[in-house]
């Protein structure tokens, strides 16, 4: 962080609060009595934060004091009430680092005095082990420096990529709701080959360690995945059996088609804060 003394208040304490703190923490870039946590509900959360040694308060106003860096990590519906908590004791000082779902920035702007700094980042369940792939954006009154000061406190959870805004809803379906399809790959894999004999135990380890391979060779080789597919693909065999009845069975086209209907759900979302 360009200025490793600010202090950073996190309003939330769910799973993607809990693994930005910790995520901060590890790297180093700020000392976890640097950190403020406030929560309305599951006091057992701020509880579990405050034994690694971040500090905790049950209202706002001590929160925006301490800090310079707000960090919005509230659940999509309880964000009017959180940022109408805030307004009164937000300033000039503070840069809004925003990682809800789906709330666009013009919203965050209006309602905590149209000139506030923000930043919207969109990351995903990953953050937990810091590998998340994130995303961030700039609103209309956050300056580079800002965008560098989120993008340095983001690349705690994992990579980080700066995009418009407009972008984050295709980020959400890619990104974002990402890893529920991988999980599904991961379940599919394991549940044939225990169909085709293996062990559930068995089936698991073989496909944990063969998706993550596969993602190993495209991060080291940086090839592009068709060409790595190729090379797996014999003619005659086994891969291109299989790839035959993927194909058959539409199996690239319906990922596509999620992905384009979780990118049109979230710009349904956003549309709703918009109007409000």
């Amino acid at each position: 962080m360009e200025r490793p003394d600010q202090a950073i208040g996190v309003i939330g304490a769910g799973s993607m609060a809990q693994a930005f703190v910790r995520g901060i923490i590890a790297s180093g870039l700020v000392p976890p009595a640097g950190i403020t946590v406030t929560n309305r509900e599951r006091r057992d959360r701020l509880e579990a934060l405050r034994a690694i040694g971040v500090q905790t308060v049950l209202e706002k106003t001590s929160l925006c004091a301490k800090a310079q860096v707000l960090v919005l990590a509230v659940k999509p519906k309880d964000a009017e009430e959180a940022l109408r908590e805030l307004a009164p004791h937000v300033g000039p000082h503070h840069l809004v680092l925003s990682l809800m779902a789906g709330i666009p920035i013009p919203f965050i702007e209006s309602r905590l005095g149209g000139t506030v700094r923000v930043v919207r980042a969109m990351a995903n369940t990953s953050s937990a082990v810091r590998e998340s792939a994130t995303a961030a954006a700039g609103g209309s009154h956050a300056t580079g420096d800002d965008l560098r000061e989120a993008v340095t406190l983001l690349s705690c959870l994992g990579p980080v990529l700066v995009v418009d805004e407009q972008a984050l809803d295709a980020v959400t379906a890619l990104a974002g709701s990402g890893p529920a399809y991988v999980y599904l790959l991961m379940e599919s894999l394991i549940r044939a080959g225990a169909q085709a004999g293996l062990t559930e135990e068995v089936a698991r380890s073989l496909a944990l360690q063969t998706v993550y391979g596969a993602a190993r060779m495209l991060i080291e080789t940086k090839s592009h995945p068709a060409e790595l597919r190729s090379r797996v693909t014999s003619p005659g065999g086994t891969t291109e059996a299989a790839l035959r009845v993927l194909e058959t069975a539409g199996f690239e086209d319906a990922l596509v088609r999620a992905i384009s209907r979780a990118k049109e759900r979230s710009q349904e979302l956003g549309a709703a804060f918009g109007e409000a």
